[in-house]
């Protein structure tokens, strides 16, 4: 698992690495409240759909463990751990991560076994355990659940990559950030990349720059140079000509992506750029696989049209911030500068993110296997997801 840790946490202390500093400083904040989470999250200090679930779930945890709670009775502390949750569910709506911790954790507390002590602060502090206790459980299972998504996602492209080289290798392109920077450790469509890289079955990984918050060539690349994994970074746009003219040189045999949100058809949201290289992976015959714990699957929403996709403000188009690079060429990480990189008064559409159809995935790659598609061009999520589906959709 890679050394790099996007979230450090002890009980009643979490930092969060600043994601915005990366590449060239690594700076920790001291998240004591969920304010603090929320401003972390929509800023895009951490993000990924699994490091912004368990960043928020964290945070409220600490909050409850350093004595924020006041309640008295076991009825005002579920309304007031209620109330923290609903708030943190607002910082970033797509990533369905977040929806489903916040609803694991009010089935948590609500489960507590508080009889005869409703009216008393004996009921309040095991309803306050019992989160805290639940919250650190979703971390800790992050970490378990990247390596084997890591392990199927490498067996399976293996056993099905459109060309390797002669040794068996393959080479992958991949987008945004989905290493140990978005989640607990080791990733989810980069942990794939880890995995085949760890077991020598990587010839090269590509990773767009994934503008416009370039979390591809601040974030992926940085993660890849950190491990020694072979790499090279492209600007969004160049996908289609590296398909074209590297494809057999290089025997590119995938692009895997990760997801902020599968639905129950098998439409993905997942960062702005993602279905535009889909449509290319279909048209130059390379395997397209999603990368995403159980926790992104999202049953109650049919397609991808019940999405409700982010929309950001338009300054992360028209701007950028950076590290200066003097004239010796040299990186000078003490000195920032936001430059301008588009006329001020153009008028901006920014979604954050885009929905790629299930049609043109070949297969999501979850902890418990990798579902393909059925001869409907749909996915069947039952089989990993049995309870939910029970209690969802019931048949």
């Amino acid at each position: 698992m890679s050394g790099l840790q996007a979230i450090r946490y002890s009980r009643g202390k979490l930092e969060v690495l600043d994601q915005l500093k990366l590449p060239h400083e690594n700076h920790y904040d001291e998240v004591a409240t969920s304010e603090e989470a929320f401003d972390c999250i929509k800023s895009m200090r951490v993000r990924g759909a699994p490091a912004i679930a368990i960043v928020a779930a964290l945070a409220h945890g600490v909050e409850l463990h350093n004595g924020n709670c006041k309640a008295s009775t076991a009825a005002d502390t579920i309304s007031y751990i209620d109330s923290r949750l609903d708030y943190l569910k607002l910082s970033r709506p797509t990533a369905v991560d977040l929806s489903n911790a916040i609803t694991h954790l009010k089935n948590t507390i609500r489960s507590v076994d508080v009889s005869g002590k409703e009216n008393d602060t004996t009921g309040r502090d095991a309803i306050i355990d019992a989160y805290v206790t639940a919250a650190e459980e979703i971390f800790r299972k992050d970490k378990e659940t990247n390596l084997s998504i890591g392990e199927h996602g490498s067996k399976w492209l293996l056993e099905n990559a459109p060309t390797k080289s002669a040794d068996g290798k393959v080479s992958v392109l991949t987008h945004c950030n989905t290493g140990s920077l978005a989640t607990s450790g080791h990733g989810t469509a980069l942990g794939i990349i880890r995995s085949l890289y760890s077991g020598g079955h990587l010839h090269h990984a590509f990773c767009t720059e994934t503008r416009p918050y370039n979390q591809g060539s601040r974030l992926t690349a940085f993660e890849l140079v950190y491990e020694g994994i072979p790499s090279t970074l492209i600007t969004d746009s160049m996908a289609g000509a590296l398909f074209a003219t590297k494809k057999a040189e290089n025997n590119i045999a995938a692009v895997i992506v990760g997801a902020d949100r599968v639905v129950r058809n098998g439409d993905t949201a997942n960062k702005i750029g993602t279905y535009t290289l889909a449509v290319l992976a279909k048209y130059h015959g390379l395997k397209f696989i999603v990368a995403a714990p159980t926790t992104s699957i999202d049953l109650q929403t049919e397609t991808g049209a019940g999405i409700k996709i982010e929309e950001r403000k338009p300054e992360e188009l028209t701007q950028i911030s950076g590290a200066v690079v003097g004239k010796d060429g040299q990186v000078d990480v003490s000195h920032t500068e936001r430059v301008a990189t588009a006329h001020q008064g153009i008028g901006v559409w920014n979604p954050a993110f885009d929905v790629t159809p299930a049609e043109l995935i070949d297969a999501v790659v979850t902890e418990r296997g990798v579902v393909v598609k059925g001869g409907d061009g749909t996915f069947d999520f039952k089989g990993i997801t049995p309870e939910r589906w029970a209690v969802i959709v019931g048949q």
